[in-house]
């Protein structure tokens, strides 16, 4: 997994590469101090996550992402910042990160987020979820059946953007794994979309 790390303090970018270096499947292939850098850095490196800051001189985290993903849409943009602001939470997302994460976690949780985005989900914390769904509610009331989906499709959709696995998302519906794979499998045809990541997106922007 080939990383790249933006933040404009060098004390949390020299920190964050230890300890992502200190994993065996990860590598940081280059370290940025604003959402430009990073841009440009993913031109020639080609990462598979980008660890983003929010706000940074020249050009803050959000606009790096959106910058990024309309140029190289399989980088996976992770925010890590102390800053839970409803507006950058809503951009970002809007904007196609996959993760929105807070600084004051512990180091596993940090690693562990990394791997769960790199795996194709998407990686929301908690509170941040519950920003996230009370903002959008407000602004988008879509019915599921807009989208052609059935009730049981519509409450796998909501918990994939919940970021349960497969295994987590039949026990809390008390269904088994291979029906909840059909159920996605449908999902993703009706929408058109590639990948859970996509499918969390989805939901937090229509849902």
């Amino acid at each position: 997994m080939k990383v790249i790390i933006v933040d404009d303090d060098g004390l949390i970018r020299d920190s964050l590469k230890l300890l992502i270096d200190l994993e065996a499947d990860m590598e940081v292939i280059g370290t940025a101090k604003n959402g430009m850098e990073a841009f440009e850095l993913c031109k020639v490196e080609h990462p598979d996550i980008v660890l983003m800051d929010i706000r940074m001189p020249i050009m803050d985290g959000v606009l790096g992402t959106k910058l990024i993903k309309e140029s190289f849409q399989h980088i996976k943009v992770v925010m890590l910042t102390t800053f839970k602001d409803d507006e950058y939470i809503r951009e970002a997302i809007i904007n196609g990160a996959e993760g929105y994460i807070l600084k004051n976690q512990s180091s596993d949780s940090i690693i562990d987020s990394l791997r769960t985005v790199f795996k194709g989900n998407a990686v929301f914390e908690k509170d941040i979820i519950n920003s996230i769904t009370g903002m959008l509610k407000e602004e988008k009331k879509n019915k599921p059946s807009s989208f052609g989906l059935s009730e049981r499709e519509f409450e796998t959709l909501a918990l994939i953007a919940e970021g349960m696995s497969n295994k987590e998302i039949a026990e809390k519906l008390f269904l088994g794994e291979g029906t909840v794979r059909n159920y996605i499998t449908n999902i993703l045809e009706k929408l058109s979309l590639r990948d859970r990541t996509q499918l969390a997106i989805f939901y937090l922007k229509n849902f």
